[in-house]
């Protein structure tokens, strides 16, 4: 029970706080299931795979956490096992053997487990050289005839400290370990390392994986062009496909790349000049009937929500300030993790708050009221302001370039153009891509 209601508010909040998509092939594996995945976003991580399966999963997780008010209650009531890491006290490593049967207990008996085999959560923008432990642990519950798989979960997100942006949780094929059991005692070693390199493979193939942070908005910006071009959506798996071919065409022509990195920043910053996410926004046709319908929209949604909007910035403006200010000095792989738990004890505080105000000067139904008002509205305001920002953009994109015609079609030319040099690129540097995933 106590499982089931943390996986259900912690998945719900996390909705909340992201925009989330679940990228998954395929039925979800029954079994004994080990769930790995790469380690960008503090407990934030962990508290994904709720909303991935529904499984009940035993989190393996550093054994400082253990420690800490409220996280090591939680992590004892989810019966998740300990990891003793050298960094932290090297006199209680050998904790971890405890912590290793227990795991293996759990495969044999057909249960998942979640581990994170990069061993620690940070910021950097490719895959960390993965340790041992989970190969171990499989490999160790195979001896024992349980026939686990291995399932890679990448997690890539947009802007991870920053409230209501993307992330995306994208299920790669699972690995059968037991074609990786040893022969004999003497190749157990080299099992390891075979099957640890298999994870480090299976984990690159769902995970953006990038040399450097700067990379990034230009594989963005080469997707958003190949997909105008193409005429179809934005695609998750090419983007992935994006970040392998740049590391390539850095590689192999570094004049080449450096001469289209400077078009695409150029191209980049002329689109943000004129407030448009993409060359998407170039190819709108502001028509009379579309314009008065989206005027009319808007007046509308202005005139019955602004004024719930205002209420809601006066009762939540305080509680909304705290999670910002308490995650400003801390690092940014842990940032969301302060955000997220420090907003969920601060707003159920502040709705107990509200509701026990109601009822000291409204009496008994002006509290009932409140307290099925509250979160509603507190979605509301959210939501609202959201929309507001969207909205604001669409307005400043019509003036920018809804009467500038000559620039309108300057930089929808030059988009074509880089589309166009995109897509060859793509078609030259494929057959590259797939032979380096072959290999």
């Amino acid at each position: 029970m106590f499982y089931a209601c943390v996986r259900a508010v912690v998945a719900v909040c996390l909705r909340l706080f992201y925009r989330v998509k679940v990228n998954a092939s395929g039925a979800e594996p029954e079994g004994p299931v080990l769930f790995v995945g790469n380690h960008p976003n503090g407990l934030i991580d962990p508290g994904l795979v709720f909303i991935l399966t529904r499984r009940k999963v035993t989190f393996l997780a550093k054994a400082p956490l253990f420690r800490m008010p409220v996280i090591g209650w939680l992590l004892k009531g989810l019966d998740a096992l300990p990891v003793y890491r050298k960094q932290d006290d090297p006199t209680k490593m050998g904790g971890n053997e405890g912590t290793l049967d227990a795991a293996k207990g759990a495969l044999v008996q057909g249960r998942a487990i979640t581990i994170f085999p990069e061993g620690k959560s940070h910021s950097e923008p490719g895959l960390a050289e993965l340790k041992t432990g989970a190969s171990r642990i499989a490999l160790s519950a195979v001896r024992e005839g349980a026939p686990v798989r291995i399932v890679p979960v990448g997690l890539t997100y947009a802007e991870k400290h920053v409230f209501r942006s993307e992330v995306l949780i994208d299920v790669g094929p699972a690995i059968d370990a037991t074609a990786f059991q040893p022969v004999d005692v003497a190749s157990e070693q080299e099992s390891v390392r075979a099957l640890t390199e298999r994870i480090a493979e299976g984990l690159r193939a769902v995970t953006l994986n990038l040399e450097q942070w700067a990379d990034l908005p230009l594989i963005q910006l080469a997707e958003q062009l190949f997909a105008f071009k193409q005429g179809g959506a934005l695609d998750a798996e090419r983007l992935r496909l994006w970040a392998r071919g740049v590391q390539l065409f850095r590689t192999q022509e570094p004049a080449r790349f450096e001469d289209l990195r400077a078009q695409l920043t150029s191209f980049k910053r002329r689109l943000d000049l004129v407030h448009a996410t993409g060359p998407s926004d170039l190819a709108l046709v502001y028509r009379p009937g579309n314009v008065t319908s989206f005027i009319v929209k808007n007046l509308l949604a202005l005139v019955f929500g602004l004024p719930l909007f205002v209420l809601g910035l006066v009762l939540f403006w305080l509680p909304y300030q705290v999670p910002r200010a308490a995650s400003r000095k801390a690092e940014l792989d842990v940032q969301a993790t302060v955000k997220f738990l420090t907003g969920f004890v601060v707003m159920l505080v502040w709705w107990a708050a509200l509701t026990v105000t109601a009822g000291v000067l409204g009496g008994a139904l002006l509290a009932l009221f409140t307290f099925v008002e509250v979160p509603p509205l507190a979605l509301f305001t959210l939501y609202f302001s959201e929309r507001s920002d969207v909205l604001r953009r669409d307005v400043d994109v019509f003036f920018m370039l809804g009467n500038r015609a000559r620039l309108k079609a300057l930089l929808l030319a030059d988009g074509e153009r880089l589309a166009t040099e995109v897509e060859r690129l793509a078609d030259e540097y494929r057959p590259k891509v797939d032979a380096a995933v072959r290999r």
